[in-house]
């Protein structure tokens, strides 16, 4: 059988995406490099710093700034300055962005009970840093659209039944069957990773538990977890449990 151009085109760019990660002890398929990854970092702060409210509590920036810098330097991400930024927020959130920026919101420190748990949010956020996850995740996309777009030209376009069949896939059938549960993989290695920095920071990594089971405690109705980028609390909870078990800690 023989294989079409365009489909060994994108096994050629496949193969040539695929690196060895050692944080995650896996393969990885990046077909972005660090400055693309930087750059779009850049712009994303530009604009969350332009629409979102800044806090101006000083003592709640000083301690993000604090724990934050513990864990970027934990995690060996301090080769360039860091933004730390709290907003007036009060859904508790936290997120990393390449390029050097840390943006947590004033409701997740008021819901942490000590710096420990802070960590572990962090510490979470900088792994998928480490993971590389933010360049995986978009050179997932970017190949999945891609196979998509070549068969449904092959099926006979968007006019023929074929074509409007495999276009569909690209909905809600793709983002069911594969890109959810990527992204769900992605976020039980941060876990993992995360509580690693946490404990080469000093930080109690027990405390990454205790965090998800005040997450769990809030409840909320949520999406069942195979059609959630996120894994339950409960999966979460008891991953994390099997490896600091497995740890020690």
């Amino acid at each position: 059988m023989r294989l079409r151009p365009s489909l060994v085109l994108i096994a050629g760019l496949m193969l040539s995406g695929c690196a060895y990660n050692a944080e995650l002890g896996r393969d990885q398929f990046a077909m972005v490099d660090e400055a693309s990854l930087a750059r779009s970092g850049e712009a994303a702060w530009e604009q969350t710093l332009r629409t979102s409210k800044i806090s101006k509590d000083a003592r709640m920036n000083a301690r993000v700034t604090t724990v934050g810098q513990r864990i970027i330097e934990a995690a060996g991400l301090a080769n360039r300055p860091w933004d730390y930024v709290v907003f007036d927020n009060d859904t508790p959130n936290a997120f990393v962005l390449p390029g050097g920026h840390i943006g947590v919101n004033s409701g997740l420190v008021r819901l942490v009970d000590n710096d420990d748990q802070l960590a572990a949010v962090l510490g979470h956020e900088a792994a998928h840093v480490l993971g590389r996850h933010a360049a995986e995740r978009y050179s997932q996309q970017m190949s999945t659209q891609l196979v998509l777009a070549i068969a449904q030209a092959a099926a006979g376009g968007g006019s023929s039944d074929g074509g409007r069949a495999v276009a569909s896939l690209g909905g809600a059938g793709a983002q069911m069957g594969f890109l959810l549960p990527f992204s769900r993989k992605h976020e039980l290695e941060a876990d993992r990773i995360g509580v690693d920095i946490m404990q080469r920071a000093g930080f109690r990594p027990r405390e990454a538990v205790a965090l998800w089971r005040k997450m769990q405690a809030q409840g909320g109705a949520g999406r069942p977890e195979f059609a959630s980028t996120h894994p339950s609390d409960a999966t979460r909870i008891q991953a994390l449990e099997n490896y600091l078990a497995s740890q020690g800690w």
